[in-house]
């Protein structure tokens, strides 16, 4: 049957699902007739861009998926890596922007238990979870509304199930305001031999329902997830799932221990495109077919038709393929659990998802055509970066006003430095994030070596669950962390995706971890429109690039498009381009771990990284690759205190950052290093401050810049807010320093310094300037008592959530 027979659906049912009018003719061509209305549906959330990556799939290959520790790559549920004597680790990020954006405690949660089945899937235990999360102004109502209930919905899902929530990181954006981002990583030590895939084998193995029942919640939620947000989105709640997590509680012992007995050939997890996306995956990974009746499926509503079977994306279900004769050994346990388990289809040779209901044949199509054989679109990358982002790389210091060490006026107000930095530290952004870590057991399991806040990242003890522990082993631990300066990536999408992987492995670097293998979460705008394309392409870019300079594989991720709010014009807002990197580290052992905060009096503070240089760098219009030194293009304190978001973004030296991280890794094992963190936003001030207040000591510093001018020339905020440089901020007990710098004199020539010292729990954090024949000031530029700092960072997002 050709595609010119009047098509049963209309263009608006057709667009309704998702689907564009070619997509429509091809889904004609494969079938050789018109589909049907659950047809329809499943072609819809399967091609959607959630699913299937019709416009990112070309963009990914160029990611590095290989490794020695990579046990799997992606196309599974999660990615394994091998931890060394016996442990196997799976890890995963996934996003939940739109839903949360809709229903944000629903939207949340959801995601929180979508990542964990992602995990036990696998065969894992899982062990940690992280978040990173993006959000409006705090100044606005909604986005409090939001903020508050993403955070209460994480950490509900997260307290009930039984796993920790250990790190994360928070940004606040005014191009987050109505989308706000939602992406959440989950950890696992695998409990079976052997992994659990999910391609089907077997002809005539039954395949087996498993977990909780099926409603009417989360319809057509992949769809929903691959399309701009609008007032029209709010009405669409059923979109958005509904979560159980003592439910998934049971739902993940029982899996476990069903994989244990060996009845279970193949697993998958019930996520986005419900049923539809489970049956057609596990018949293709496998090159086989699967039938599936309706009937047999627990339901929790009445009068379901095929249609809403097939896309529902109720939460806490599995679809199994078991080993024939061994279903019922299957049943019981889950039984036993309290859940349901029924033999609801049956692997078959023809490779098709045969669907029935009611007797009859609801739906058939091939599981390659839902699958991977899905539309892919090669679009036309702009010959030239956008008309923005040259506008943006225009911008230099000189445009700010002038400064000098006592301060700098601002709007015929003088302001000190000591006022920049309290009015830094008090941004939501770089402030402390206890409001919301208060709220997450991250203790829970017992296995929560650094608290959140803590660290640079989130570090737990690999403890098996079941199976006895070498004493090598028992040492043993894991770090992660989640990391992406949006910014960055909007003024620049290549330099600022390398920027992410760079910190990713910095923060790792800093508690003592060697950076090993990579999950990604790229969150985007639309690809149809040229700009947000180059952002997309120009990021997976940078993300490749980088993960192979730090010889980090990519194990898998996710992919979120369509991040833009249509206006009340019906004109499309896109949010910053914000790819996320999380990353994982292995600690050999942890005896030799380091925190951000001071350790005690009279330690001494080295800088690592780029030389201190207070005047602005490559003042050109153009990124240079020879020009790594930190810069306050794309700064916190350009958008924070200028209101301005503009410049090129710190330019990644990898040598240099390598060289660096090792440095650090190495000094916190020899056990020289007390203490670690690294500059990101807000520059050397804020991480000295953010050390003295996580160590609740003070510190005393004094900087020696290489190239001072006279003070009318100088650009003091530069020297003490600019960004990147690959540093790192480390304190050394004085009974080390010999051998700590006789290594750093070997391994890191000249990019180290010391700057200062560690005071006591009385004392102020001061920050002077050496000085030299071309400057007399004598008085520190930085002041502050630990109690006003503290005042600031710790309660910033208190008050920015109070009416």
């Amino acid at each position: 049957m050709s595609a010119s027979i009047a098509a049963p659906f209309s263009a608006e049912d057709i667009a309704a699902e998702g689907i564009k009018p070619e997509e429509y003719e091809e889904i004609v061509r494969r079938l050789g007739r018109h589909p049907n209305k659950a047809e329809l549906g499943m072609f819809g959330v399967m091609w959607s861009e959630h699913c299937c990556y019709k416009n990112s799939r070309p963009l990914l290959k160029q990611f590095p998926t290989e490794g020695d520790r990579i046990l799997m790559g992606p196309g599974e549920n999660a990615g394994v890596v091998d931890l060394g004597d016996g442990l196997h680790l799976a890890f995963k990020i996934e996003s939940h922007n739109h839903p949360s954006a809709v229903e944000p405690f629903q939207g949340a949660a959801t995601g929180v238990g979508g990542i964990l089945r992602d995990i036990f899937t696998m065969g894992a235990r899982p062990i940690a979870l992280l978040n990173s999360l993006r959000f409006g102004s705090l100044d606005d109502a909604r986005t409090r509304r939001l903020f508050s209930g993403v955070v209460s919905g994480i950490a509900h899902y997260g307290n009930c199930v039984g796993v920790p929530t250990v790190g994360g990181e928070i940004y606040f954006d005014r191009a987050y305001a109505d989308n706000p981002l939602v992406n959440v990583m989950a950890l696992g030590l695998m409990e079976t031999p052997e992994i659990v895939v999910s391609g089907a084998k077997g002809i005539g193995n039954p395949v087996l329902y498993v977990g909780s029942t099926t409603g009417r919640d989360g319809m057509g939620g992949a769809s929903f997830a691959s399309a701009e947000l609008s007032d029209a989105s709010m009405d669409d709640r059923p979109a958005v799932q509904v979560g159980d997590p003592f439910l998934e509680k049971s739902l993940i012992e029982a899996c476990l221990e069903a994989f244990k007995t060996g009845a279970v050939v193949a697993a998958q997890d019930m996520g986005a495109a419900g049923l539809t996306c489970s049956t057609s995956e596990m018949a293709a990974k496998g090159g086989v077919g699967i039938e599936l009746d309706l009937d047999l499926i627990p339901s929790r509503e009445t009068g379901m038709v095929p249609y809403e079977y097939l896309l529902s994306e109720s939460q806490e279900r599995m679809l199994f393929v078991a080993h024939k004769g061994r279903e019922q050994e299957l049943i019981d346990i889950f039984e036993r659990w309290g859940l349901h388990a029924v033999v609801a289809g049956t692997v078959i040779a023809e490779p098709i998802v045969r669907i029935f209901f009611q007797g009859d044949i609801a739906a058939e199509v091939p599981a390659t055509a839902l699958s991977d054989n899905t539309p892919i679109y090669h679009r036309e990358l702009l010959a030239e970066p956008p008309d923005y982002a040259r506008q943006a790389w225009a911008w230099t210091p000189a445009t700010l006003p002038p400064c000098s060490a006592d301060g700098i006026e601002l709007q015929g107000t003088q302001h000190t430095w000591n006022d920049i930095l309290l009015q830094l530290l008090a941004s939501p952004t770089i402030a402390s994030k206890r409001w919301v870590y208060r709220q997450y057991d991250h203790q829970v399991q017992n296995n929560t070596v650094m608290l959140p806040g803590g660290a640079d990242a989130a570090i737990v003890r690999t403890r098996p669950h079941s199976a006895p522990l070498t004493p090598h082993a028992s040492l043993k631990g894991v770090a992660a962390t989640v990391d992406c300066n949006p910014r960055y990536v909007y003024l620049h999408p290549y330099e600022g995706a390398k920027a992410a992987v760079a910190e990713a492995a910095r923060n790792l670097s800093c508690v003592g971890a060697e950076p090993i293998a990579v999950t990604d979460n790229l969150n985007f705008g639309s690809p149809e429109k040229s700009i947000g394309y180059w952002q997309l392409a120009e990021a997976c870019r940078g993300l490749a690039e980088a993960c192979k300079a730090f010889s980090t594989p990519v194990t898998g991720g996710n992919v979120s498009l369509y991040n833009e709010t249509l206006d009340a014009d019906g004109k499309p807002q896109p949010i910053y381009p914000t790819p996320v990197v999380g990353m994982v580290g292995l600690i050999p052992d942890l005896t030799r771990i380091a925190g951000q905060g001071w350790q005690a009096e009279g330690d001494v503070i080295y800088l690592l990284g780029a030389p201190i240089e207070p005047l602005a760098v490559d003042p050109s219009p153009f990124p240079s690759p020879n020009a790594p030194l930190p810069t306050l293009g794309g700064s916190e304190y350009l958008a924070v205190v200028h209101d301005t978001i503009a410049g090129i973004p710190p330019i990644i030296d990898f040598d240099l950052e390598r060289r660096v991280q090792s440095a650090c890794r190495e000094g916190i094992r020899q056990g020289w290093v007390r203490s670690a963190h690294d500059c990101a936003e807000g520059g050397l001030a804020v991480a000295l401050a953010e050390s003295c207040l996580s160590g609740g000591r003070g510190a005393t510093i004094t900087l020696n810049p290489v190239q001072l001018q006279p003070s009318n020339e100088t650009r003091w905020d530069h020297l003490l807010f600019a960004e990147g440089g690959a540093r790192i901020v480390v304190s050394v007990a004085p009974n080390q320093v010999a051998q700590w710098e006789m290594y750093l004199m070997l391994h890191l020539d000249t990019d180290w310094g010391i700057i200062g010292q560690v005071g006591d729990q009385e004392a102020a954090l001061q920050i002077a300037i050496a000085p030299t024949s071309s400057s007399s000031h004598n008085k520190p530029l930085i002041n502050l008592a630990l109690a006003d700092m503290g005042d600031r960072w710790h309660n910033a997002v208190e008050r920015g959530l109070a009416p």
